[in-house]
């Protein structure tokens, strides 16, 4: 009997910090750029702060790529570009530095893990500390078999959380998740399609390598009779990642779930990672406040599954390759936003206006509106009076009349 009680989550997960997150808007309001002026980096960096629970928000310096491994049994119905059982191929292109999620994490300088939870290769092949975490080789044909037995998928999803701790314990401080897999993307669609409630056909998509529409209709045959065998069910989500999941999928909702309750902030990659997300969010339904969307990868089921969580992809390049890519590429504007938010200069306060000194008017009088003290004084004996508005003189005037 299991003794994994995924109910305890929702206990442990927790939102990120309400009060900080209101501490991060109100010192953005007054830091010298108008608050709003820089679009959505604002409000992530805002979401970081609350994540980090510090204001002003730390930089992140030590993201990781983290993939989950894996083949499906399903992958045998050529519903898939690539040939079943041929994950292994991709793993290499990883480690050898080839693949596009490689490229791209050595110019951004972030390091890449990659776990096999079921590739269906020989253990042999490929790094000891790829492999040491494997469950079994090869998920089940999910339209009409379980993908792993129960032991398996608490066994995969034990490990999805024990490897969240160990990133967290090791000072990561931002994890990129995406997968490798063949046949997992409609094991995705299975799941998306079950917990939305939707048919096969509005979540089935072409996958990372494009499909043709023959083999997208035996992708929609395979994940229709994979519904009907995740419906009953629902109820237990363990039970459901057995029944049409796999050991990676199985590995990563384990993973979200655990970074959730150790604050660790994670960017969502395609179908897999969404799809992941949900089954954890019916665990835990704060869970997905700690999770980002990187991209839209143009996925019917990630678009669904996005929207019942209601996160927003940062980016709509229409990158499908998978394997952590799209994700990956979000990241930089994180980081562009923590350096914003933690360096922007606040605004110096307002000046106060000075008072003007009141000046003391004689007792009893009151001077006329527009005059002076000086103008108002009476004239000294000997000098000319005020002038009259034709330029004359008039006390020079009145002795010329006397001479005369």
């Amino acid at each position: 009997m299991s003794t994994l009680n995924l109910d305890d989550f929702t206990d442990l997960i927790e939102r990120p910090d309400g009060g900080v997150r209101r501490d991060a808007e109100a010192r953005r309001e007054r830091q010298i750029v108008p608050p709003g002026s820089l679009g959505r980096l604002d409000e992530l960096g805002e979401w970081l702060a609350a994540a980090q629970g510090s204001v002003p928000v730390r930089a992140v310096e030590r993201p990781r790529v983290v993939l989950f491994a894996g083949d499906h049994g399903v992958a045998s119905l050529d519903v898939s570009a690539r040939p079943a059982g041929g994950t292994d191929r991709l793993v290499r292109e990883v480690l050898e530095g080839g693949s596009p999620v490689a490229v791209l994490a050595r110019r951004i300088g972030v390091p890449v893990r990659v776990v096999d939870m079921a590739l269906d290769c020989d253990p042999e092949t490929l790094p000891a500390d790829v492999v040491r975490h494997r469950v079994r080789r090869g998920s089940g044909r999910i339209d009409i078999e379980d993908a792993l037995t129960p032991e398996e998928a608490e066994t995969a999803f034990r490990t999805g959380m024990a490897i969240a701790d160990e990133e967290a314990d090791s000072g990561t401080d931002l994890v990129v998740l995406g997968d490798l897999s063949v046949g997992g993307t409609t094991a995705a669609a299975v799941l998306v399609a079950a917990l939305c409630g939707t048919d096969a056909s509005v979540v089935t998509g072409r996958g990372g390598l494009a499909i043709d529409d023959l083999t997208w209709m035996r992708k929609c045959a395979a994940v229709r009779d994979a519904l009907r065998r995740a419906r009953p069910v629902l109820g237990d989500q363990l039970q459901l990642l057995a029944t049409v999941g796999g050991a990676d999928l199985a590995a990563t909702t384990g993973f979200l779930l655990q970074c959730a309750v150790r604050k660790l902030p994670v960017i969502l990659d395609g179908v897999v990672s969404a799809a992941c997300a949900l089954v954890g969010q019916r665990v835990a339904f704060r869970a997905p406040d700690w999770w980002l969307a990187g991209h839209d990868s143009g996925e019917p089921g990630q678009s669904k599954a996005l929207d019942r969580m209601a996160l927003e992809p940062l980016l709509a390049h229409g990158v499908t390759v998978g394997e952590g890519a799209g994700a990956l590429l979000a990241l930089p504007l994180v980081q562009a936003s923590a350096a914003l938010m933690a360096q922007l200069p606040e605004r110096l306060p307002e000046p106060e206006p000075e008072e003007a000194p009141d000046a003391a008017p004689e007792a009893g009088t009151a001077p006329e509106a527009g005059t002076t003290p000086e103008a108002n004084a009476a004239p000294e004996a000997g000098t000319g009076g005020p002038a009259v508005a034709d330029g004359t003189d008039t006390t020079a005037s009145a002795a010329a009349s006397t001479e005369e």
